[in-house]
């Protein structure tokens, strides 16, 4: 948390100096010219904690060295504005290098035949799919780094529950990052100071992603194992999903280069705000039902079957009123 509230300063300051600013656009929330490569303060706060530490195991320096690829070229990205296409080939050279360090999902039965290349492949797009995720929800100020701090402190929490202790060091590395990021980026009704810019909200998304593929969930019960880090992510991952078949049913895209190329506003922040609720009041709002997911995922793992039906239920239900709640807010901002 120190490293990164001391190296945001800096950072901005490079990133002034430099030119390298989010100008505002009618896509955009933000009403005036922001520095990017908030993203280099994250990771450098992130690296120092893990160096420091020095707590490794393969599967830590697999996610560790995928992030870094991960992080140089989102940093690229905030000053080049790389292809989509070039991104996403990016995004599955860095999943190649983790599941190189055996960072590997186990989720298709050894009986089937090619089930580790297969498991591989679903690997990669778990990868690429959280990355991009956390991306898109990169669009208010504090919401991708605010809910890398949700995300990573329940992680951490099932980590510690399980004594997975490289996973807790990583988790803890992550959360520390985010949350002295936090000031500079979600300062209510005063606007950030610096953005995470695409190096910053691609690199918590792959580590998240890299977290939940290195822990063991729950012994004896791949369903709880599977559920548990997706209630964690649930809201990026529910917001890719929804509005992805949105855009496919209304017809806004038609192939994946040009669902790759699609800007718009249409991420659940965006419909809070349809709604007429403010930035601020969407950010929380988003990560408060993201502590409600990750609640149930923490409790899941020692639940019995009818609790954890019940835990399931409830998260079902929430994210029905996010989906309710999205689709009055794309009603308002189609009038």
């Amino acid at each position: 948390c120190a490293c990164s509230l001391a190296a945001t300063p800096a950072v901005r300051f490079y990133a002034v100096w430099r030119g390298v600013l989010d100008q505002p656009a009618a896509r955009k929330v933000h009403r005036r010219a922001t520095p990017l490569l908030g993203g280099a303060a994250v990771y450098a706060a992130f690296a120092v904690t893990v160096l420091y530490n020095f707590n490794f195991s393969l599967q830590l320096k697999g996610v560790a060295v995928g992030a870094t690829l991960i992080v140089a070229l989102g940093l690229m990205d905030d000053v080049l504005d790389l292809p989509a296409v070039l991104k996403l080939l990016g995004q599955v050279a860095a999943a190649g290098l983790a599941i190189g360090y055996h960072v590997i999902l186990s989720v298709v039965p050894s009986g089937v035949p090619g089930a580790i290349w297969l498991d591989v492949l679903l690997t990669v797009l778990w990868f690429v799919t959280v990355t991009n995720a956390v991306q898109f929800l990169d669009g208010m100020d504090g919401l991708a780094s605010g809910l890398g701090v949700v995300a990573a402190l329940f992680f951490g929490i099932t980590a510690l529950q399980t004594n997975q202790k490289y996973l807790m060091y990583l988790s803890a590395a992550l959360l520390g990052a985010c949350l002295g990021f936090l000031p500079y980026n979600f300062r209510p009704g005063r606007g950030a100071l610096i953005f995470l810019g695409d190096g910053g909200s691609s690199f918590i998304g792959f580590t998240l992603a890299g977290l939940a593929v290195m822990g063991e969930w729950a012994k004896d019960n791949p369903v709880v194992a599977l559920l548990t880090p997706m209630l964690i992510l649930g809201v990026p991952l529910f917001d890719i999903a929804f509005v992805g078949l949105s855009r496919i049913t209304s017809g806004e895209v038609h192939s994946l280069g040009g669902w790759l190329a699609y800007t718009g506003k249409d991420h659940v922040h965006h419909r809070f705000a349809d709604l007429g609720m403010t930035q601020t009041q969407s950010v929380l709002l988003i990560l408060f039902i993201s502590l409600t997911l990750g609640l149930s995922a923490m409790l899941l793992k020692d639940a019995l079957p009818h609790e954890a039906a019940l835990l399931l239920g409830q998260a079902v239900c929430v994210l029905a009123i996010v989906a309710i709640l999205e689709t009055v807010g794309r009603g308002k901002s189609a009038r």
